[in-house]
């Protein structure tokens, strides 16, 4: 039978998602790749459990993820498994979310944002993952077949249900954003997050105006893929590989050519050796440099990895000089 350790809380750290109540480690745990039924329950229970003493209390999902396009959903039954089983007795400290939008069954409702997708998919969710509530369920993409107003609205209704307590967005940019926070704003919904891709490669979260735009709203942003596929980490500072596969969000990295890249991955590697971390505790700390983001999600599935990447929370300050020297290599 598991019991937590005592020690969890010992020197863990919070942070707000904007100006709202919610709390979130630095450094949350998501599972969306390798943790579907394919993947083996002990080892990703151990993890979970793992990353839970050592004070990770959230834990991202999506109905989504899985083995693909014969195992949605699996990613949320592996989780509420150990939910059942293990975390029942800790649910009160913990921050589970989901996500609807992207392909999870046949037919036209299997897919988007409409309000049957999203009161069918909190519904089917909440099954998979032994819960009676979410803490935040987001809106997974902008689905351009469907009116903001109906998403929003189906959103402040599960709110209303009780089957979520927060909702967020994922991949919506400025335009369709600030007609979402207006609508929001205007219905009282505890909207708190916007969940996008970032790292120490990809500004586009600044640069687009979405961070300026969460900030003056009082929400946060979420960064997903923070060590970009894994390119910042000391796994390809000698070489990208033919078979390597980069997100569509960070395609533009690869404009120059790979060889550009790992040139640039060694000069940021040198920075972090002076820092007294690997490349990968730097990038986290990079992005967790900015007050307006609430946490960054990792994905891994070994605990020597999560304990290397918690270690980024020993150094979150940069100088100015470390600040202008990563600048001029990123930009």
């Amino acid at each position: 039978m598991y019991v937590a350790s005592k020690n969890r809380y010992e020197n863990y750290s919070v942070r707000h998602a904007g100006k709202t109540g919610l709390m979130l480690p630095p450094i949350s745990l998501g599972l969306w790749r390798n943790f579907g039924s394919a993947d083996p329950l002990s080892e990703r229970r151990n993890l979970i459990l793992h990353a839970f003493d050592k004070g990770v209390f959230h834990f991202d999902n999506a109905n989504h993820y899985g083995d693909g396009s014969t195992g949605f959903g699996t990613s949320e039954e592996l989780l509420g498994q150990i939910i059942k089983n293990d975390l029942k007795p800790y649910r009160d400290e913990l921050v589970i979310s989901t996500k609807v939008g992207y392909e999870i069954h046949d037919g036209p409702y299997g897919i988007g944002t409409s309000r049957k997708s999203l009161l069918q998919g909190i519904n089917d969710s909440l099954e998979r993952l032994n819960l009676d509530y979410v803490d935040i369920y987001y809106a997974h993409r902008y689905d351009d077949k469907t009116p903001i107003e109906e998403t929003v609205k189906a959103l402040d209704d599960i709110v209303r249900s009780g089957k979520a307590l927060y909702v967020g967005v994922s991949n919506y940019e400025v335009p369709e954003l600030k007609q979402a926070i207006a609508m929001f704003q205007k219905l009282g919904t505890p909207f708190v997050l916007d969940q996008m891709s970032m790292n120490l490669l990809n500004n586009h979260v600044e640069t687009s105006g979405l961070s300026k735009l969460l900030e003056d709203n009082g929400a946060g942003v979420i960064a997903y893929g923070p060590l970009c596929e894994g390119l910042l980490s000391d796994r390809y500072l000698n070489g990208i590989t033919d078979s390597f596969k980069i997100h569509h969000t960070n395609s533009e990295l690869l404009n120059d050519g790979p060889d550009a890249l790992v040139a640039k991955l060694n000069k940021l590697n040198d920075i972090a050796k002076d820092r007294d971390q690997t490349l990968s505790q730097m990038s986290l700390a990079w992005l967790l440099k900015d007050p307006v983001v609430s946490s960054v999600i990792i994905g891994t599935t070994n605990n020597d990895h999560l304990d290397e990447n918690l270690r980024a929370l020993d150094n979150l300050d940069f100088s100015n000089d470390e600040i202008s020297e990563i600048n001029k290599l990123i930009k």
